[in-house]
């Protein structure tokens, strides 16, 4: 394998392609909202879309990621080249096989699989059951794509190539942007364009790795082999690791379960804010996860437990010091940035209101989620995956209670707040675990950072309560004045928040430590 890049300068490459992606998620999400608004067709096309993209995120970034990312690092550390090509052609053959007959079976039993994911939607009255059936079997192969990519990601990303992986999610917001502006006048039901959108961005994510895996000598021969070492190693890793990282989506995927039979647009609500909440999750979260557990593999492997704590710590120490002022923006400007990003064309006050509430919820456990994505490699790294099952399990059943706990008194809102406390509970028993084990010491320092930390966050939320507007103001405004402010406010509220660190003596330099 190459020498290993430093994980702040691997970080910000993922978060800077990742960063591109969000933002053209937005505006893919700013393009559903303006044509489709919230509720009926948008209601059916967000389950036909969540349910291979949770599926997605629970087996290939979740499972299966953090069960073969570890022993791909073994075989490529410890083992000759060609035992390392017998594995990933062997795990590519099975995985390709798997993911077939999920895919031809989901087909079938569509309508089946919307009536469990939304059983709500059955006694709609209007249809909308059948027509999330329809668009389910569009976007359903996506999983098996999507697996795919994600599987040839892994690899990259095990060779220090983060930047491919992370600017392929880029094809699926051009793609769904495309179909809905080029593809959707032309459609009977017109909202359908997006399934076909999230199909052709599937295609074309696959496709776009394979250049970079030929460069490297390692694109895959499929050659499913059930009884490779290899094979079976990530098979035992994986069944223990569903329930792991991807906690936070079973328990997303409850809330929109339990939304689907609340008023109408709840499944939108829910969906706006969670986007806004993905952005910072995303681009730092998701990318400190991403260049973490091939390093953290890496230091296993070799044996050499002081820098495993020192890089679970610089992960902790990243998470707080971006995790904290986003959620305090997303309780401040929740209202801004809704209306100046999705309140047009078919998105009335009444949605702003409520995803509003929502997003307030999902905020409050940002952090909680991106501490998640630290916290979790630290077991799966040292191919220990029984733990996080077990937390994973508690974590559920605590966020099923929450749920039925508040959906009464908040309705969608309650969803969304049950799944931040329960991200919470996550996220504290892993740090437990991992502490208890004398796997996570922390490093000299925290008293001083948390010092700084407070004072920037202090500032900032003064400054940015000073200089917003009332929200029922940007009602009135146009878009660009609405997209140039809340720019400005974001600008301002970073500006603030970095200098107040930067003068208390906080420097890049602090956050610099090789993989």
């Amino acid at each position: 394998m190459s020498k290993s890049a430093g994980l702040l300068r691997s970080g910000m490459v993922v978060g800077s392609m990742t960063m591109l992606s969000r933002v053209l998620g937005l505006v893919r999400d700013v393009t559903i909202a303006a044509l489709f608004g919230a509720g009926g067709g948008a209601d059916a096309f967000f389950i036909a879309f969540r349910i291979p993209n949770f599926l997605r995120r629970l087996f290939a970034e979740g499972a299966f990621n953090q069960a073969f990312v570890p022993v791909l690092s073994e075989y490529a550390t410890t083992r000759s080249r060609e035992e390392t090509r017998s594995l990933l052609n062997a795990t590519a053959g099975s995985l390709g096989l798997v993911l077939l007959a999920i895919t031809v079976v989901a087909i079938v039993a569509a309508p089946w699989l919307v009536w469990v994911f939304a059983p709500g939607f059955k006694d709609d009255g209007h249809g909308k059951l059948a027509m999330t059936a329809d668009m389910l079997r569009l976007t359903f192969p996506y999983l098996m794509l999507i697996s795919l990519t994600a599987f040839s990601g892994s690899i990259l990303n095990s060779w220090n190539r983060f930047a491919v992986p992370a600017f392929t999610p880029v094809l699926l917001n051009i793609s769904m942007i495309g179909a809905a502006f080029l593809l959707s006048p032309h459609l009977s039901v017109p909202i359908m364009a997006l399934a076909w959108g999230v199909l052709i961005a599937g295609i074309a994510q696959l496709m776009f790795q394979v250049p970079f895996l030929l460069r490297l000598g390692l694109l895959p021969v499929p050659k499913p082999d059930f009884r490779h070492p290899g094979v079976r190693r990530v098979l035992r890793l994986m069944g223990p690791a569903l329930f792991g990282v991807s906690v936070s989506q079973i328990n997303l995927l409850l809330d929109t379960v339990l939304a689907s039979l609340l008023a109408a647009g709840s499944v939108s609500w829910l969906y706006y804010s969670d986007r806004l909440v993905e952005l910072p999750l995303g681009v730092f979260g998701i990318a400190i996860a991403t260049v973490i557990l091939p390093a953290l593999s890496r230091q296993h492997a070799s044996r050499d437990p002081e820098h495993f704590s020192k890089m679970l710590d610089w992960g902790l120490r990243a998470v707080l010091l971006i995790g904290l002022p986003a959620t305090l923006a997303l309780l401040l400007l929740a209202e801004p940035l809704l209306i100046a990003l999705f309140h047009y064309g078919a998105m009335t006050d009444h949605d702003v209101v409520m995803a509003a509430r929502s997003l307030r919820a999902y905020s409050l456990g940002l952090l909680a989620f991106m501490l998640i994505k630290v916290l979790a490699p630290g077991f799966y790294a040292r191919q220990d995956t029984k733990t996080p099952v077990k937390i994973g399990v508690v974590a559920m059943i605590a966020n099923m209670v929450f749920n039925l706990a508040l959906i009464m008194p908040l309705a969608h809102a309650g969803l969304a707040l049950a799944t931040a406390m329960s991200a919470y509970l996550n996220a504290f028993l892993l740090g437990r675990g991992l502490t208890r084990r004398g796997v996570l010491n922390f490093q000299p320092g925290w008293g001083r950072f948390a010092l700084q930390l407070a004072a920037g966050c202090a500032v900032m939320t003064a400054v940015l309560l000073w200089a917003t507007p009332d929200w029922a103001q940007w009602l009135d405004w146009s878009a660009p004045i609405r997209v140039v402010a809340i720019v400005a406010l974001v600008v301002l509220g970073c500006g603030v928040y970095l200098a107040l660190l930067a003068l208390m003596g906080v420097r890049v330099h602090h956050f610099r430590l090789n993989g």
